[in-house]
């Protein structure tokens, strides 16, 4: 088989599984030890316990290489991507004081007090945003949820949360999706090119962001990242006083802020309500108790999540589930699974809305020192977004035709569109 060929089989045996994880995390579960994956390139660990064992060693269980791409891109756009900013060290490829120093402007910027500040521009955004579905329903008789509804609320949201003129959201959310694409789906040249030209282009408006608020700092998370990563900032010898490696320091962090910050929220506002709608039983228990929403949030989160896992490197030689591992190692740690183990969950394949206290258990917004420190924000939206369907469209329900498809990808797993009719 020639290079080309076995290129092309890995991506097509990854775009399954990425698709439907969830048997061979049954049956790695099932099985002693770990289990190599050369899919995706490493140990597999599947079990509940196993994987919050690593997330609690970062001394042996380094993050480094936590966001590995799954696709090298091409030459030609790597070549693009040279002209933008050198990638730098963030939240998540941290740990020990450099962890510290990055999650420290997260922790402030995404505080209690700002979320519940943050709370009624959510109720907007989502009642217009409905209410414009609502009519496309009327109209079409059916209509996409993520386009029309999942993939802007979270945009708007982030985009106010950093800062962003409105007019710049459309521009910084169509880069963020570039990115994932380059660096997690095989595309031809001439996509990769052009995605990676996305790419660039958010940098740069990130950059002028970061510049901008330098001069003029403001009320949002933008200035308080440059004020955090870049303190000595009017020292420099740079453009508004940051120097080279203080731009795209900045630059990779807002990047990755960006994207955690709206596109998991986008998976999970369109898994949960499709989940929610596969089961119209448990819909029409929602619309008549609302006062489940936010244990039907917790469920959809843990049943099937948005953030399947990350990847750890060991640092040194070092034994997990009985399996020896050793140094430079690569693991992925499956939260997807973890969510579904019978260890940690009972019945854990069935969705329920009713069961006890699920948010004391699940993955998936991490563990430890990386849980995900915008996960109370992204409940807001969640939340809100049930309230908003169940009291505006309770008669909702999945359109005719082919059973919705999941976007090939661990990393933000949501449904390709979600059409619904009423």
């Amino acid at each position: 088989m020639d290079p080309d060929q076995a290129r092309r089989r890995r991506h097509a045996v990854l775009d399954a599984l990425q698709r439907d994880p969830y048997p061979l995390y049954a049956r790695v579960r099932r099985s002693e030890g770990l289990t190599f994956v050369p899919a995706l390139d490493a140990w597999l660990v599947a079990r509940d316990a196993d994987i919050r064992e690593v997330l609690l060693r970062p001394q042996d269980f380094s993050s480094a290489q936590a966001l590995r791409p799954d696709v090298l891109p091409d030459p030609a756009a790597l070549a693009v991507l040279a002209r933008g900013f050198a990638p730098r060290p963030t939240v998540v490829s941290t740990d020990g004081p450099a962890h510290s120093r990055h999650r420290a402007p997260l922790n402030s910027g995404l505080s209690a007090t700002r979320t519940a500040a943050l709370t009624p521009y959510v109720r907007r955004q989502a009642e217009t945003l409905a209410d414009a579905f609502a009519g496309t329903l009327a109209e079409q008789g059916r209509a996409d949820l993520m386009a029309h509804y999942a993939s802007r609320l979270p945009g708007a949201v982030v985009g106010r949360l950093l800062g962003l003129d409105p007019a710049d959201v459309p521009a910084a959310v169509h880069g963020s999706y570039s990115a994932e694409r380059l660096l997690f789906r095989p595309l031809p040249e001439e996509e990769q090119i052009a995605a990676a030209e996305d790419v660039l282009a958010l940098q740069r408006l990130l950059d002028r962001y970061a510049r901008d608020r330098r001069a003029q700092p403001r009320d949002d998370l933008i200035s308080t990242m440059v004020g955090a990563l870049a303190p000595d900032a009017g020292l420099g010898p740079g453009p508004r006083g940051l120097t080279e490696d203080q731009r795209c320091e900045l630059v990779s962090n807002l990047q990755n802020l960006l994207i955690a910050g709206h596109l998991t929220t986008t998976a999970l506002i369109g898994g949960t309500v499709l989940h929610l709608l596969r089961h119209p039983d448990q819909w029409r228990l929602l619309c008549r108790r609302p006062e489940l929403i936010p244990a039907a949030v917790e469920e959809a989160a843990r049943y099937d999540t948005a953030v399947q896992g990350f990847r750890r490197t060991t640092t040194r030689p070092v034994v997990l589930a009985g399996t020896e591992l050793p140094a430079g190692a690569v693991v992925f740690l499956a939260y997807g699974s973890g969510n579904r183990d019978p260890a940690r969950h009972r019945d854990p394949d069935s969705f329920d809305i009713t069961r006890p206290r699920p948010h004391a258990r699940h993955l998936a917004f991490g563990h430890g020192r990386h849980g995900c420190p915008g996960s109370q924000l992204a409940r807001v939206q969640l939340r809100t977004t049930l309230e908003v369907l169940t009291d505006r469209l309770p008669d909702l329900r999945l359109a005719d035709g082919p059973a919705p498809v999941m976007r090939p990808t661990l990393i933000h797993r949501s449904p390709e569109e979600l059409l619904l009719t009423r």
